[in-house]
């Protein structure tokens, strides 16, 4: 049965706390799971006994303990959105635990499986705009949103050799632009008019001249990749894990390293350190990979 509750929640979210649309749905998501188990029940009434009963169904039912943790999640924010209102005495999903995950370490590309990748050059159009979206990817460690996202004019400052996006939760921060690309980027913009609409402010378009959608992005990462010889399926997150255990092998800076991926904990960013870092190095341009331009040789 539809609670009316919940559109309410989740549109509180999205406008008000200005929540993205990957988090809205799986909010959605989770909120549906436990609208279909509470049934005729009103969810307004239940009770922690069943509200344990429902984390054991979903367990019983194979439901992963990462899913299962991020499901609670919500429901313990849904009920505290309730609780606020008055609709509720008190938070049902208090003192509930979901089952323990194991300790999942982050996928990442070896060096030379990045070089691999990225080295390759770019011929017809769409490749050179392909090229600039996943050096920047590895370079400044972006969200797919948040290149998705990215401007022509506002985010990317090429004199200062940065770019500033837009993350979770509305917050902006500026990341370093490394010389790679920088280049990549400026061949992209040399031909960008041919393809893009007058008055698309989107710094990566399309063929009929619009914004990238996310989706797009997925597949011409996973078809660059394949092109490429890649044995594995290479997604944009993957070029986000990769950017921070490369600078972290070579720099062991956490905390600069979770001010570039945008973490709100350092807990997040902690994940990365079960790498086994080689050598110190404090600047960025020494310590990422592809940081330095490499000077040109005259013909």
């Amino acid at each position: 049965m539809a609670d009316a509750s919940v559109d309410g929640f989740l549109d509180e979210l999205a406008h008000q706390r200005r929540a993205s649309p990957h988090t809205l749905a799986a909010y959605g998501r989770d909120l549906a799971r436990l609208t279909a188990l509470a049934g005729e029940r009103a969810l307004a009434g239940l009770a922690p006994h069943q509200m344990r009963r429902f984390v054991m169904q979903l367990h019983g039912q194979g439901l992963a303990a990462g899913s299962l943790a991020r499901t609670l999640s919500a429901w313990r924010a849904y009920y505290r959105w309730l609780a606020k209102r008055g609709a509720v005495a008190r938070n049902p999903c208090d003192g509930l635990r979901p089952p323990k995950r194991p300790k999942a370490l982050p996928k990442a590309l070896s060096i030379d499986q990045t070089q691999a990748l990225l080295d390759a050059p770019a011929e017809a159009l769409l490749e050179v705009r392909d090229k600039a979206m996943f050096e920047l990817f590895y370079s400044s460690g972006l969200r797919l949103s948040e290149l998705a996202g990215l401007n022509l004019h506002g985010g990317l400052d090429r004199a200062e050799g940065t770019v500033t996006v837009t993350g979770k939760r509305g917050k902006t921060r500026v990341v370093p632009l490394g010389g790679k690309a920088a280049l990549a980027i400026d061949d992209w913009l040399a031909q960008r008019a041919t393809l893009a609409a007058a008055d698309e402010p989107a710094l990566f378009v399309g063929r009929r001249g619009n914004r990238l959608n996310p989706r797009t992005i997925e597949r011409r990462l996973d078809a660059w990749a394949q092109r490429r010889g890649l044995a594995t399926h290479v997604h944009p997150h993957m070029l986000r894990h990769s950017f921070a255990s490369h600078l972290l092998q070579s720099s062991q800076d956490l905390r600069a390293v979770q001010d570039m991926l945008g973490h709100a904990s350092i807990g997040t960013t902690q994940i990365y350190t079960h790498l086994d870092f080689q050598h110190l190095a404090k600047v960025y341009d020494a310590a990422h990979p592809r940081a330095k331009k490499k000077e040109k040789t005259e013909e």
